[in-house]
């Protein structure tokens, strides 16, 4: 089953709410990620799959990108778990993804 990942439908899968802000969020992350439709059905289900390890697939802040972010507050072992994951899907799907420094949090850049 393809879903149609609109920014509306992007926007309430990942928990926001829809507001003019946010959709124009939304729409500039999904205009600034390279082959973002040739990825974009495999995002929810990452999401899915990191809400165990106490991960997400959310905006971010500070640029025009989604962001895969896991907590700091678990154990090495689950932090571990976390890492493949996102790097096993990465690799799945051929995404570049970039890890921040010091932190369980990977960027969304694309393909």
């Amino acid at each position: 089953m393809n879903i149609d990942l609109t920014p509306e439908v992007l926007l309430s899968q990942l928990g926001y709410s829809k507001t003019e802000n946010s959709l124009k969020q939304m729409e500039n992350i999904i205009n600034n990620t390279e082959n973002f439709e040739k990825f974009s059905n495999h995002i929810l289900s990452l999401h899915d799959n990191l809400a165990p390890l106490k991960g997400f697939v959310a905006m971010s802040n500070s640029q025009d990108n989604l962001k895969i972010k896991g907590s700091q507050d678990i154990s090495e072992e689950i932090t571990e778990e976390f890492q493949e994951k996102v790097e096993n899907w990465a690799k799945k799907y051929k995404v570049r993804v970039q890890k921040v420094s010091n932190k369980p949090t990977y960027y969304i850049l694309g393909q």
